[in-house]
């Protein structure tokens, strides 16, 4: 009987109770499926903050973008986005098969291994749980691919936004500078090359670092973050009036500051030609000092552009107020006298070049003097004292002139040797303005024969230098190289009370008009 009840009733009562269990298979193991899934999901979440947000040695598994010669933090969408998909890549794989692998032990171990109750009902509930983990393992894959590859679409997609915004800034940028006429850049006024973007420092005191391109792109949209955290405007005119930075010139050669304005106005290069002590530099001073006097009187606004035409500029003021004559001009290549005149969309940046006489005697010095290239206003400073004629006229009666004060170079030389080396440079003199500038009209006050009738006309100043100093020559050639010529007779000296002779505002507005 005893044998009767366990070999035959009893696994009876167990095949029956099987039958009875094999109903609930199907709901037991969509049970541990959905329960797999949403572990999965759970924890691919947190893989996500954990990336993107905390990002904690154990979410990183590619080195961050902070490579030795980088000087600013990457836009997160020029590298760093991608890098994440990449992270999300690698530990979402890991992290499907660790909790694949750990759910499959877990069931083998309290089910297979070490069960608590008898292997005859923990062994088919394991198997129910093997096929739960299957079906889990199965649809989770799916949808956490399609989870990733959302992600990676949204990442494409905005990456692709990213540098179309990069470019359409660049655009605009681009389409302000051909705009403000500066289609190459803007001019170096120490090297006197096209810049076509400066290299800015960054503005925290403490940081020395320099940025060579600033613009939209790889290293932020609107705003370039520095190593050092400081952040800094990637336009122009992103840039407001208190918050230039000062830009350096980024040929290897140079690097030199240029001015703060750069950039952000047209500018206008005014070329000073002439012999040594022709009275370049005096003339130049007093332009300025004669926009400053207008400028008091109502007239458009002016102000020096950088320190060192600032500091020029308070030497030569002083030198023009006692009537004294400045030093000759070293033969070192000239920085830029420069300065801002006019508000508003009437701004401009005005370069005025004070070369050494030496330089336009020579093909090879004048060579240097890359500048000329950009001009369309020149100015030639005419000694009429450095004329053989001037002396043959002077009355001995009147008042003595001292011939020290006269240039040593005759002006027909200057004028040849710079007008050739100006021809081979490239500009078309024929759609360039000349200002002959026939200097030291105030040494010559007391000599009314040496002067034209009318000094303030161009017509009878231009017929003085045929008729009373024989340079129809000279006149002549300036008549056929350049579109447009005028005379000016000044004198480059002020007043007691500070205000410059009136013959150089009218000379300074001429050249100044565009």
């Amino acid at each position: 009987m005893a044998e009767v009840l366990i070999f035959v009733l009893v696994p009876l009562a167990y095949l029956a109770l099987l039958l009875l269990y094999l109903p609930l298979v199907p709901a037991i193991a969509l049970l541990r499926g959905i329960a797999l899934v949403s572990e999965l999901l759970w924890r691919y979440g947190r893989l996500l903050d954990g990336v993107l947000r905390r990002r904690t040695p154990e979410f990183v598994t590619v080195p961050p973008y902070r490579a030795a010669d980088e000087l600013a933090h990457r836009n997160y969408f020029f590298g760093p986005a991608t890098r994440d998909l990449r992270q999300l890549h690698t530990l979402g794989r890991r992290l499907y098969v660790r909790t694949l692998t750990d759910a499959y032990r877990q069931v083998t171990a309290r089910q297979f291994t070490a069960p608590t109750v008898h292997r005859a009902f923990s062994i088919p509930y394991g198997l129910t749980l093997y096929l739960g983990l299957a079906l889990g393992a199965g649809a989770a894959a799916p949808l956490l691919g399609a989870l990733f590859a959302a992600q990676a679409l949204g990442v494409a997609l905005l990456m692709a936004g990213a540098r179309l915004i990069a470019l359409t800034l660049r655009a605009v940028d681009r389409t302000g500078m051909l705009l403000r006429g500066l289609p190459r850049g803007m001019l170096c006024p120490s090297c006197f090359e096209r810049v076509p973007y400066p290299a800015y420092d960054c503005p925290r005191p403490t940081c020395r670092r320099r940025h060579a391109d600033i613009r939209p792109g790889t290293f932020g949209l609107f705003r370039r973050r520095c190593a050092c955290g400081e952040r800094i405007p990637t336009l122009l005119m992103l840039m407001s009036r208190d918050a230039r930075l000062s830009g350096h010139c980024v040929h290897e050669h140079c690097g030199r500051p240029m001015n703060p304005d750069a950039g952000h106005m047209p500018e206008l290069i005014l070329p000073l030609i002439g012999g040594r002590a022709a009275g370049k530099t005096q003339l130049m001073a007093a332009m300025v000092k004669s926009l400053e006097g207008t400028a008091e009187d109502g007239g458009p606004a002016i102000r020096l552009a950088d320190p060192e035409s600032s500091a020029n500029q308070r030497v030569l003021n002083e030198v023009l107020e006692i009537q004294g004559h400045t030093r000759p001009t070293q033969k070192t290549l000239p920085r830029a006298h420069s300065f801002v005149r006019g508000t508003g969309r009437a701004e401009r940046l005005v370069h005025v070049f004070d070369t050494a006489g030496e330089r336009f005697v020579s093909r090879e010095e004048t060579d240097a003097l890359r500048y000329i290239r950009e001009a369309r206003t020149f100015v030639f400073v005419l000694d009429p004292m450095a004329v053989d004629a001037f002396w043959t006229r002077l009355d001995a009666t009147g008042p003595k002139v001292d011939r020290t004060l006269a240039s040593t170079v005759d002006p027909e030389d200057v004028f040849s040797r710079s007008v050739q080396t100006v021809r081979t440079m490239g500009t078309r003199l024929d759609r360039a303005r000349l200002a002959v500038a026939i200097s030291k009209r105030d040494l010559l006050a007391g000599q009314p024969a040496l002067l034209p009738d009318r000094p303030d006309d161009s017509d009878s100043a231009r017929a003085w230098l045929c008729e009373g100093l024989g340079l129809r020559n000279l006149v002549e050639t300036m008549d056929l190289e350049f579109g447009e010529v005028r005379y000016f007779c000044t004198a480059a000296v002020a007043d007691g009370a500070g205000r410059v002779d009136p013959s150089v505002a009218a000379f300074t507005e001429w050249c100044l008009r565009e």
